[in-house]
């Protein structure tokens, strides 16, 4: 089986201290006690890679969202398509943020074998947004409007609403019956923040949550926020377009006044860290472990 391996120093419940020292300062280094890439994301690369070595492969979309993951599967010779009427090869795979049956019908309906690379996580957010419609409630989803999860979600609904913000918010018409649940990637803090604001929005309509953000996504959002806190300037690592990425740094400015969003060790600027103490690392659930490395390596040699 080809599979990409990933450190696990990454995944456990410590965080991992560096000291320098050079002539004139010192500079701790430090590691969130839950950063990196998650279960599915790790999942949905070694499918990929192990599928391709059997048969010709295309994945519709970006299976992850960071291009040095993308980069190296299009070395292998994995195709990236974005639209199923594009696809050349014989088999198909559907990202690890999932896809709606829509989506599933209209690729095999081109002939194409249909493979899964979806988080078991976002399979079980469907089933939460099937329920809740199921039930007569009218779907509400926290997410980001457009993003491919999202899309997976929706796209079979004959009616419901996105919110991503207060004003959104604001939008909704009135039902007697909200179903919310929400994209994996977002924040609780938010999550909570709009359920509250559609209970104070309708408080005659009957209300029901089901809690679809994902575990490691809690993790790392409780971990930055624990390293915000500690560090004079926060490193988040990961894809310029990974949701999770970005709110890991939203998180992380609530609590840290210097904060910088990075794809690889290559975009670090020496400047941002002039009189830092203290320099926190964390990372999306889409980055391998050597980018982290990378941006560990790069602090400890510069600062």
């Amino acid at each position: 089986m080809n599979t990409i391996s990933f450190s696990p120093s990454n995944f456990v419940m410590q965080s991992i201290i560096a000291e320098l020292a050079p002539p004139g300062r010192a500079v701790k280094i430090i590691r969130a006690s839950h950063l990196g890439m998650c279960f599915g994301v790790r999942d949905a690369i070694n499918l990929a890679l192990d599928e391709s070595s059997r048969q010709p492969l295309t994945i519709l979309g970006e299976l992850v969202h960071n291009e040095s993951v993308i980069s190296d599967l299009r070395a292998r010779g994995v195709a990236i398509e974005a639209q199923a009427a594009a696809v050349q090869t014989p088999a198909v795979m559907i990202t690890a943020h999932g896809a709606s049956e829509k989506t599933l019908a209209l690729a095999r309906s081109h002939g194409l074998q249909v493979l899964q690379a979806t988080c078991p996580l976002v399979h079980f957010a469907h089933r939460a947004v099937q329920q809740l419609v199921r039930e007569g409630f009218h779907p509400v989803i926290i997410g980001q409007r457009g993003h491919v999860e999202v899309r997976g979600l929706t796209e079979d609904l004959s009616e419901l609403d996105v919110v991503l913000t207060e004003e959104d918010v604001r939008q909704l018409a009135e039902r007697p019956r909200f179903g919310v649940a929400a994209q994996t990637t977002q924040p609780v803090d938010k999550v909570r923040r709009l359920l509250e604001a559609i209970r104070q929005r309708f408080p005659l309509s009957e209300l029901r949550y089901a809690d679809t953000v994902c575990q490691p996504t809690k993790q790392r959002q409780t971990s930055a926020q624990q390293l915000a806190r500690e560090s004079d300037v926060v490193v988040v690592v990961g894809g310029a377009h990974s949701n999770n990425t970005r709110e890991l740094a939203a998180t992380c400015r609530r609590h840290c006044a210097s904060v910088h969003h990075v794809q690889g060790a290559e975009d670090l600027q020496a400047e941002w860290f002039a009189g830092a103490a203290t320099v926190g690392i964390t990372a999306g659930t889409s980055t391998p472990d050597d980018i982290i490395d990378a941006v560990e390596n790069w602090l400890q040699t510069n600062l």
